[in-house]
């Protein structure tokens, strides 16, 4: 588990890191035919660079495009900001300092920025994310140059893009995966249960069985993986909100105990006051 964590943190970023998936991926999602004789090279970002946050998978694929690609289960609306971000450092490693200074214009492959959502609910099949929808000024004076970013978010749920899911076997497969241990979870199986049982099914099915052949028993623990982050978000996110009940209720309390003490000093002033005068 513990060498599954860093590299492979989930079961997206573990099947989408090999050039051969991102190349079935790109083909389905993009319509294109590209082969295995197309250079595809990974330009993950790893966390290093932001503190904390890293991105899914990046690669630039026949040296034209440097794809974004981002799996989500909860759509984070600040996708365009944070690939604004993560195109940056890409290009950054892509060329010198001192290229960017030069009077000759530098050659980039083309950014494409792509969200593939797979959360429980309810999301259309495909949506536009605009880093302009960010803005504090909508009332943009193109006389002075402007910024956009767009982001392609598509629902991979099956029943919303079954012919992408057709064309990615990857793809398909890691979607069938995780709606099967979602499916388990919500009979009241724990996270590991779940994962044993969608393995175990798994293995009965043909269509799984080269898949499983090549990844074995790292499939479950990427699996594990991923789930076990969920279920930890989750729990964490129900501890906040049972401190934020509980700071609200001491809150009340120190307001009534201020109130005590307050109405207690006014009376101790007007003994005192009533002392003097005797």
């Amino acid at each position: 588990m513990e060498s599954n964590r860093e590299f492979k943190s989930n079961l997206f970023s573990g099947l989408f890191n090999e050039p051969d998936n991102l190349r079935e991926l790109y083909n389905a999602l993009a319509n294109t035919n590209y082969g295995k004789d197309t250079p595809v090279k990974i330009n993950t970002i790893k966390k290093v660079f932001f503190k904390g946050i890293k991105n899914d998978v990046s690669f630039t694929i026949d040296d034209k495009f440097v794809v974004i690609l981002e799996h989500q289960s909860t759509i984070n609306n600040n996708m365009p900001l944070r690939c604004l971000m993560y195109i940056g450092r890409i290009y950054e490693k892509m060329i010198s300092k001192r290229s960017a200074f030069k009077q000759i214009l530098i050659n980039l492959p083309t950014p494409e920025f792509i969200v593939l959502y797979n959360g429980l609910a309810p999301f259309p099949s495909e949506k536009i994310l605009r880093l302009s929808d960010a803005f504090i000024s909508k009332n943009s004076h193109d006389i002075f140059g402007n910024l956009e970013l767009t982001v392609k978010v598509i629902n991979i749920n099956h029943g919303f893009n079954d012919e992408l899911l057709k064309k990615s076997e990857t793809l398909s497969i890691y979607t069938t995966f995780c709606e099967s241990v979602k499916n388990e979870k919500q009979k009241g199986y724990t996270t590991d249960e779940a994962v044993d049982k969608t393995v175990k099914w798994a293995e009965t099915q043909d269509a799984f069985t080269g898949f499983l052949e090549k990844y074995g028993t790292e499939v479950s623990n990427m699996l594990m993986a991923e789930y076990n982050i969920e279920t930890h978000m989750e729990v964490m996110e129900e501890e906040i909100a049972e401190l934020d009940a509980e700071i609200a209720e001491n809150k009340i309390h120190m307001a009534e105990k201020d109130a005590e003490i307050a109405e207690l000093t006014a009376l101790v002033e007007q003994l005192k006051s009533e002392a003097k005068e005797k």
